[in-house]
């Protein structure tokens, strides 16, 4: 059962787990259905920001008899939305979790993100899942995600019995994904803080869904950094990207962003400019020796399989203007 079923990874990991002969039926719930669905896919439209979330999802899940769970239903990109953002990310998780504590899953498997680190000037050059969570509270964006992994941490330590697996999965690009991220490497000129040149790491958007597969198909209960191999300096990124670096002094930068943010001519609130300045760089190897994690694609592939795309769409773009 899918929570979040239409969104790029639910839509991606329906299509692939249509295909694979031991899932014998796939429960998608969200609001609307997914494009991937096909004969072992059956669809139900919920709202995770009523009231009546809770008991409707344990009504369908007992139902359909479903043994895991993939709790899917967060944003993909900040929103000017926050009310309802918490809604679905915080208060909706909760009713994920107490819908499959009624319902008896056996597993859980829930998407969070690197970011959730923080990027800090006193961080390690890798962080471990050990490393707390230090993302500004201050930002909805990451107050309502973090909140979502406490209540898998409380799920996890209420329930001892069942398989309780967090992803975290570094920022995600590739071809066909589309994300505040990929809006702003899309730019002509990427704005960048002056002075600062911090190492950054992608995950392939083929390699997140493989890695929810993996913790679909192997119990292995805790929290796995996903991430793709390698780092690179945030200015090379942008040169591979093909595109002008357009740096922002830091005095100005907040200010600036702040008024960018709210007549939403930018696609991220004034608090992420700290991850174009600190390092927030994971540590994969927990994920590699315990679930068996291998990335297919390094970051910089990442960022390559990204750019090409991103030159056909310009190309494209060009000839419609002509």
């Amino acid at each position: 059962a899918l929570t979040g079923a239409a969104s790029f990874l639910g839509a991606n990991l329906i299509g692939l787990l249509e295909e694979d002969p031991r899932v014998g039926r796939i429960v998608a719930i969200d609001h609307k259905a997914p494009s991937t669905g096909q004969r072992k896919t059956r669809f139900y439209e919920v709202d995770f920001t009523a009231p009546s979330t809770e008991a409707r999802l344990a009504e369908i899940l007992g139902a359909e008899q479903a043994d895991t769970r993939v709790h899917l239903a967060f944003m993909s990109s900040p929103t000017h939305a926050t009310a309802h953002a918490h809604e679905l990310e915080s208060v909706g998780t909760r009713h994920v979790l107490v819908a499959a504590r009624h319902a008896a899953i056996r597993k859980v498997v829930a998407w969070s993100q690197t970011l959730l680190y923080g990027a800090n000037p006193s961080n390690p050059n890798f962080l471990t899942e050990r490393h707390p969570l230090r993302a500004p509270a201050s930002e909805p964006w990451f107050a309502d995600k973090i909140e979502a992994e406490i209540e898998m941490a409380r799920y996890a330590e209420r329930q001892p019995g069942a398989v309780v697996t967090t992803l975290r999965l570094a920022p995600i690009l590739g071809p066909t994904v589309r994300n505040y991220l990929t809006r702003w490497l899309a730019r002509r000129l990427v704005p960048v803080a002056m002075g600062f040149d911090p190492l950054v790491q992608f995950l392939h958007e083929v390699d997140a869904i493989a890695a929810f597969k993996l913790a679909i198909d192997r119990d292995h209960p805790g929290v796995f950094n996903i991430v793709g191999d390698g780092v690179l300096p945030l200015s090379t990124v942008i040169k591979l990207a093909g595109r002008l670096a357009l740096p922002v002094p830091h005095p100005l930068a907040s200010t600036l962003g702040a008024a960018a943010w709210l007549a939403q001519l930018v696609d991220a609130p004034p608090s992420f400019m700290h991850y174009l300045r600190f390092l927030c760089v994971a540590d994969g190897s927990k994920a590699r020796e315990k679930l068996g994690f291998r990335p297919a694609y390094t970051t910089r592939e990442a960022v390559l399989d990204f750019t090409n795309a991103q030159r056909l769409r310009d190309v494209k773009l060009l000839h419609e203007a002509v």
